[in-house]
């Protein structure tokens, strides 16, 4: 069942973060980007990226921008608002450092952004939420912002869609949400026990999936390999970043423990930040190294085989 209140932690966490999120897109009648462009014949979407951001870099940050442009430029859609939602302490990942620390470090990285947010709720949650628990939470903000908005415009929203609805059954009217990732989210998807097929199936099917490649990934094969996103595939944009870029958290992660500057690679609030808190490492990156990660937990009855995941799971992070 989705939490619909805010906890007392959650309540710690989000005070310092506006208030607007979903609850100021845009009206529907509101002239579009450059040029006064309306949203006539396009669907609206909000961008979500669920992950880590331990710490948030600049390429989190560019993929909005690669995902906003490539959607927009198909004339199909207007991308509204970009979402970033650090996951819990609950995900039991090695090395993941507070959620209250990443929610301040995604603040400070997109708080120059006049269209991407941060989102506290994953972050508050004592344990793990699964994505599509996430997406779906988004999703009713959504319908509920858009049923305010009509309420007071007397325009025809009358009910909110029900969550189990597939896709092509939402009104025409209703924003989309999209979940934003990297190639490895795909990957990730054909690893045993780390996903749920029917999350995947919501996900992909009812949401809809805008991956950023990276170079030495081939996010076609993986498609292909998967019933489930071939299935899907019409709702899977696979977008190339022309700037190649190998950035990674776990390689900033890593200059960090070696006290080598990571100027250029994070917002310099961000490094202000971390240099401030004195965060990441040697020790910090042995935090959870004994605990298995949190969707092995749940999904996994073995006890030998939930380690054993764990184990390869790190292996492949580390390649």
């Amino acid at each position: 069942m989705l939490m619909t209140a805010l906890t007392m932690n959650e309540a710690n966490l989000s005070c310092n973060f506006p208030a607007q999120r979903v609850h100021d897109l845009p009206r529907r009648d509101d002239p579009g980007p450059a040029g006064g462009m309306r949203d006539e014949g396009r669907t609206r979407v909000v961008l979500l990226s669920c992950g880590s951001f331990n710490p948030i870099t600049l390429m989190h940050l560019r993929m909005f921008e690669v995902a906003r442009d490539y959607l927009e430029n198909t004339g199909q859609y207007r991308v509204l608002r970009g979402i970033i939602s650090p996951v819990s302490d609950g995900y039991k990942k090695k090395g993941l450092i507070e959620a209250s620390h990443r929610l301040e470090m995604a603040r400070l990285a997109s708080e120059d952004s006049d269209w991407i947010t941060v989102d506290p709720w994953e972050g508050s949650q004592p344990e793990w939420m699964e994505t599509v628990k996430v997406a779906q939470h988004h999703y009713e903000e959504l319908l509920s912002a858009g049923q305010n908005q009509d309420d007071v415009d007397t325009v025809k929203y009358t009910k909110r869609r029900c969550i189990e609805d597939e896709s092509q059954h939402q009104a025409k009217d209703d924003p989309q949400l999209m979940l934003l990732c990297g190639a490895d989210v795909l990957v990730s998807f054909g690893i045993p026990n780390l996903w749920k097929e029917e999350d995947i199936a919501e996900i992909v099917g009812r949401y809809g999936l805008v991956c950023i490649n990276r170079s030495g990934s081939d996010p076609q094969k993986i498609i292909h390999q998967s019933k489930t996103l071939w299935k899907h595939r019409k709702n899977i944009h696979l977008v190339d970043e022309l700037a190649v870029n190998a950035l990674s958290a776990t390689v900033v992660r890593k200059a960090l423990c070696g006290r080598q500057s990571v100027k250029y690679l994070l917002p310099d609030p961000v490094v202000h930040y971390i240099q401030e808190h004195s965060l990441y490492s040697s020790e910090s990156e042995q935090k959870n190294a004994d605990v298995v990660l949190a969707p092995f937990q749940r999904y996994t009855k073995d006890l030998s085989k939930r380690k054993k995941m764990t184990i390869e799971l790190r292996k492949r992070k580390h390649k």
